[in-house]
């Protein structure tokens, strides 16, 4: 009932806006022979009035009442033509038009594309039964948890679905108040430090790095956290080092490991890098474009979240510009596609893929790897023409 009312008072209101341009009368009918009509009514009282107090003799009142009485026959029959006008024909006709087409256009839309059979589902049946809207199922749990802060199995299921819906901020708050409360494991760790690294656009932080490590003195053998500190050390200019951690987690990774091509793509580019250093050159190898440098890394930890943000961003946008002139950069490409999604700009990275796997195709051993890596990333690969 309540739909109804509110769809009739907005055809009304709609309605009353079209129709008061219709209800005023042209200037010129209002300003002509209206105005005439009573010019010419206060002209017979005027010689009333005249002719009680002896101004004028009773002949001469006569001749001009008469006079005026023609003047105002013939200003009334001026009027009644106006109103009965094709003009005003088609103004009322417009007005009839207002009140009745746009409710009945709207009724039969309704009727033909709408619901009306479907019956009435209030936000609190809707949290009840939520189906597969994630949306409702988030609002849900955050009803929950606005009831029962202290629930932390509430709070470790949450803060998953936050970090995939890129809601990075409320998954920080969820995996810091699960730790709270349940305490620290590897998935909540990872998680957290999944979180703060996302939050610095990539930049694995100091922060980030205690969360990883104690992750990883509660299972030595945790890959995801192996991962990111040997990522670390890449972005704290060690390659040797970086090297080294990378390597160590092949040896100990399952052959189908779906991380795999990733890890081994790193070390392929660490070894260009120190390649390229020990034949003399001066720059950075082609596997290393855009990535920080140790003096980056650490002016970002005094950045705020925008300044890192651009000087990512511009990181980004050197690595496109040399990836336009050299597109058989392969691991360019690898790296500004991660690069892409850590800046939260899915489209672009999608984009990178194609253009990406047009030089390397799918089949090969490299466009393996990028089509891995976009899986990994949860990068749409059909609009990559896959």
């Amino acid at each position: 009932m309540f739909f109804w009312i509110l769809v009739a008072i907005l055809t009304a209101a709609v309605a009353v806006v079209l129709l008061l341009p219709l209800l005023r009368r042209p200037p010129a009918a209002a300003g002509d022979t209206g105005h005439d009509v009573e010019v010419y009514r206060d002209q017979l009282e005027e010689l009333k009035r005249d002719e009680a107090s002896g101004l004028i003799g009773t002949n001469e009142a006569e001749l001009a009442r008469a006079e005026v009485a023609r003047r105002l026959i013939a200003a009334s029959n001026a009027e009644k033509n106006e109103r009965a006008s094709p003009a005003s024909r088609r103004n009322r006709l417009a007005q009839a038009f207002v009140i009745v087409l746009p409710p009945a256009i709207g009724l039969c839309l309704y009727l033909a594309t709408g619901r009306p059979d479907l019956p009435a589902q209030p936000l609190a049946e809707r949290l009840a039964n939520p189906g597969t809207d994630i949306s409702i199922l988030i609002a849900r749990a955050e009803n929950h948890l606005a009831q029962n802060p202290d629930d932390g199995e509430g709070w470790d299921l949450l803060a998953p679905i936050y970090y995939r819906n890129g809601r990075m901020e409320d998954a920080a708050n969820a995996y810091a108040q699960a730790i709270r409360i349940l305490g620290p494991t590897t998935d909540r760790l990872d998680g957290q430090a999944e979180t703060q690294i996302a939050l610095a656009n990539g930049i694995i932080t100091a922060d980030a790095r205690k969360l990883l490590e104690q992750s990883l003195a509660l299972q030595p053998g945790n890959p995801r956290a192996g991962y990111y500190l040997a990522l670390a050390l890449e972005q704290e200019g060690k390659p040797e080092e970086a090297r080294a951690a990378f390597e160590a987690l092949v040896q100990k990774a399952p052959a189908d490991a779906p991380w795999l091509p990733l890890v081994k793509e790193h070390i392929a580019a660490l070894s260009q890098g120190q390649g390229s250093v020990a034949q003399g050159q001066g720059s950075v190898a082609a596997g290393q474009l855009g990535n920080p440098t140790a003096d980056d890394v650490a002016a970002a930890q005094d950045m705020s979240a925008g300044d890192r943000r651009q000087m990512i961003g511009g990181m980004v946008e050197s690595l496109a510009e040399k990836l336009a002139e050299n597109p058989d950069n392969f691991e360019g490409w690898m790296r500004i596609i991660r690069s892409y999604v850590v800046l939260d700009q899915r489209p672009k990275a999608e984009a990178a893929l194609k253009t990406a796997l047009e030089t390397f195709p799918a089949g090969s051993e490299n466009g393996k790897q990028l089509l891995a890596l976009a899986r990994d990333l949860s990068i749409s690969v059909e609009d990559s023409g896959q």
